[in-house]
């Protein structure tokens, strides 16, 4: 249905403009009269801008005239309108689930392995062979250290380990010398405790036939005695002459000699035998001491074979520390990168551990990403990444390789301590580690440092 405006309804709406105009019109003109040194001139400008209004609303009045609207038009528009609702409600629908896909942070950076290189030896810097930001690969040389003091402690470590070689191939045969000379001092002593016993059989024996004889000498000196004492009793009763007397006298006498001999005899093989067993337990003593010690002897001399094997380890190994020493006077890459914070000069004297320069690993990069602790609800390894790089205006694949251990405030060097009991809660930020998927375009112009943007896709 059709709508048109009445003339009441126009008359009515220009009384009211028109009582808005005077009422504006007094309101200004006391303003004006107020005003030091202005009025006349405000006034002027009153009166103009009424005149202004009324003409205006002569215009307002001749173009306000009711007009009638096309039906067809007003469906269109009201079509239009509703269409464009749609389409922006179901854009915004759109946007609010495609957000809920994926989680970004503007507080991320591109971050490498900074390898700080640093002396091992004390020296003078003879030569330096790169500068600040040069390429290089690893093995290629840096800095030369002046060699001298090396090669001086290198010359007294090798005099050192040639002299101990010399003293253990030296000790080293003392060992079997050791060992024939104990088998043959031990085979010694046994043999002559053989013989001791031998010659103390061979005593006894003489001691027995020594006995036997001082009993058979006893035996014929007792019948001697008897047959003087019969003979002596028929010379006194003159039965026999004096020289038969005398002849067994001689007899007797020379068998009692006899007796007596052979009990000097006995005596003296008591003696030997005495000796002879004395000698026995000397050479028994003599090898059981040899028994004993020879394994002693032994081990003494392992011992002092594994000294001196023990010296040549210790100045061998003082030789490959000098030969090391040398070796740190050249000092090389030990990764590919490039050179920064170069500190070494030419004549410069550093000591061992000071830092000559560092090198940026530029071949592995990743990302640093300190998302907000709200934002990592959905994050796990393996989730797809497409990383932003300001400085070179454009996007990188990548991949979330792990997640952090601690928040950034945990792992700081000076983390907050809210045991005083005025803790405010603040959304504490988490490191979350984003490789860089391998084999893209522009990765050699990445560098520590640089700002991105990644944006994390959820499975």
């Amino acid at each position: 249905m059709a709508t048109y405006t009445t003339q009441d309804e126009t008359d009515v709406r220009n009384h009211h403009e028109q009582d808005q105009n005077r009422h504006g019109e007094s309101n200004h003109a006391d303003r004006n009269r107020e005003r030091d040194g202005k009025g006349k001139a405000d006034s002027r400008d009153g009166k103009k801008q009424t005149d202004e209004n009324e003409e205006n609303r002569e215009e307002g009045d001749k173009k306000e005239e009711p007009k009638p609207v096309d039906p067809a038009k007003r469906r269109r528009m009201i079509l239009i309108a509703v269409v464009a609702g749609i389409v922006v409600s179901i854009g915004a629908l759109a946007w609010y689930l495609y957000s809920r896909t994926y989680e970004s942070t503007d507080d991320a950076q591109v971050d490498s392995h900074l390898n700080p290189i640093a002396a091992r030896v004390s020296g003078t810097v003879q030569a330096v062979y790169v500068e600040d930001n040069q390429m290089v690969q690893a093995g290629q040389a840096l800095v030369d250290l002046d060699p001298k003091d090396a090669q001086v402690q290198l010359a007294q470590a090798q005099a050192a380990y040639d002299q101990a070689v010399a003293s253990l191939n030296a000790e080293d045969p003392n060992v079997a010398i050791t060992v024939t000379s104990n088998a043959s001092d031990l085979s010694t002593s046994a043999a002559e405790v053989t013989n001791a016993e031998a010659a103390v059989a061979a005593a006894q024996r003489d001691y027995d036939s020594s006995v036997a004889k001082l009993r058979q000498a006893e035996a014929t000196n007792l019948k001697s005695q008897s047959d003087l004492k019969r003979y002596k009793q028929l010379l006194d009763e003159e039965a026999i002459a004096p020289s038969d007397y005398d002849q067994y006298l001689s007899n007797a006498r020379s068998q009692e000699a006899a007796k007596d001999a052979a009990a000097a005899t006995v005596e003296s093989a008591q003696k030997t035998i005495e000796q002879k067993r004395a000698q026995l337990l000397q050479n028994q003593a003599k090898y059981d001491e040899t028994k004993n010690n020879a394994p002693r002897q032994l081990v003494i001399k392992h011992a002092n074979l594994a000294t001196r094997k023990a010296s040549v380890e210790s100045y061998r190994a003082q030789l490959e520390q000098a030969q090391l020493s040398l070796a740190y006077c050249h000092v090389v890459a030990p990764v590919s990168g490039i050179v920064m914070q170069r500190s070494a000069e030419i004549g410069g004297r550093i000591s061992a551990g000071q830092q000559l320069l560092m090198i940026a690993q530029i071949g592995d990069p990743w990302v640093t990403a300190n998302f907000k602790e709200t934002q990592v609800r959905k994050m796990h390894s393996g989730q797809k990444v497409k990383i932003t790089v300001d400085a070179l205006d454009r996007s990188f694949d990548g991949t979330v390789e792990d997640m952090p251990a601690a928040t950034g405030d945990r792992a700081s060097v000076l983390p907050a301590e809210n045991a005083t009991g005025n803790y405010v809660k603040v959304i504490q930020r988490l490191p979350v580690r984003i490789r860089f998927d391998k084999g893209q375009a522009d990765m050699d112009k990445l560098r520590p440092g640089m700002s991105v943007e990644p944006k994390v896709y959820f499975d």
